[in-house]
């Protein structure tokens, strides 16, 4: 742009609701996962990934995108905080080869720099993706850079908010990722955002024989049911893997598990880990 003025209109999300067209929730490509949230996500619905840093949150998420262009839909990512190449390298590092989508048109990734975008220009960019492209399976990594990276704007929760409910209107899959501070035991949420998303999904980091773990959680769905349970994660080369319930421990979300009274540790194969 050499000059002007570009405005963004607020979006009002009561003036965009359409039929989506499709009710079956969305699979990501995983049993145990899709068991886990309750069969897959609903259309027309948000999810929250919390937890710390590395321990999963963007490659679920990306699961649900890659499955959605293996299936023909159109996906689309905004990532605030790594390269489009980094991110890349890393899914296909665990076994999701992300350029054949990007090729084929049905998947998007787009780096955005917050110091250089207002939250008018960003929602417009979601908004037009929906619209023209019909994306089905919308990313945004991460709630952290959107929200801190912008603090003069005062109502940016109430254009998150507006953001999600046109989303929902078009029956789109939204994914947010929101990342805590800390590692292990005392973990701290940067922005209070849970109350926007009708799905929440928790994943931590904890200490089991020797070694340090990864446990995932779905603990909100707004609509249907969902496991309570807590599984633990494993990623490794070309594999995400998400092992069988830990009923034998407690306290595995505070990252200081405890062997429960003539427990066995279920869920936890030390092995298999290692493969």
């Amino acid at each position: 742009r050499t000059g002007g003025l570009l405005i963004f209109p607020r979006l009002i999300a009561a003036e965009h609701v359409t039929e989506s067209g499709q009710n079956l929730p969305a699979s990501s490509g995983i049993k145990q996962l899709d068991a886990l949230v309750g069969g897959g996500l609903d259309r027309g619905t948000s999810t929250l990934l919390i937890g710390p840093a590395g321990c999963g949150k963007t490659t679920i998420a990306l699961r649900w995108l890659t499955a959605a262009a293996e299936r023909g839909e159109c996906a689309a990512a905004f990532v605030f905080e790594e390269t489009v190449e980094t991110l890349m390298g890393r899914a296909k590092g665990l076994g999701m080869n992300l350029q054949p989508h990007i090729d084929s048109g049905n998947l998007k990734i787009e780096h955005l720099d917050p110091a250089e975008m207002s939250p008018g220009e960003f929602i417009d960019k979601v908004r037009l993706c929906v619209e023209e492209q019909n994306a089905r399976v919308i990313l945004i990594d991460s709630l952290n850079g959107f929200l801190q990276s912008m603090p003069g704007e005062q109502y940016l929760a109430l254009h998150l908010h507006e953001l999600l409910t046109f989303l929902n209107h078009k029956g789109v899959v939204s994914l947010m990722i929101l990342a805590q501070a800390g590692v292990i035991g005392n973990v701290q949420t940067p922005a209070d955002v849970s109350y926007l998303a009708d799905n929440i999904m928790v994943l931590r980091y904890f200490e089991a024989q020797g070694e340090v773990r990864q446990a995932i959680s779905m603990i909100k769905k707004r609509s249907g049911g969902h496991e309570h349970t807590i599984r633990e994660l494993r990623l490794g080369p070309d594999h995400i893997h998400v092992g069988e319930p830990l009923s034998g421990f407690q306290g595995v979300l505070t990252g200081i598990p405890v062997l429960m009274e003539h427990g066995n540790g279920n869920g936890l194969r030390l092995d298999e880990s290692k493969k």
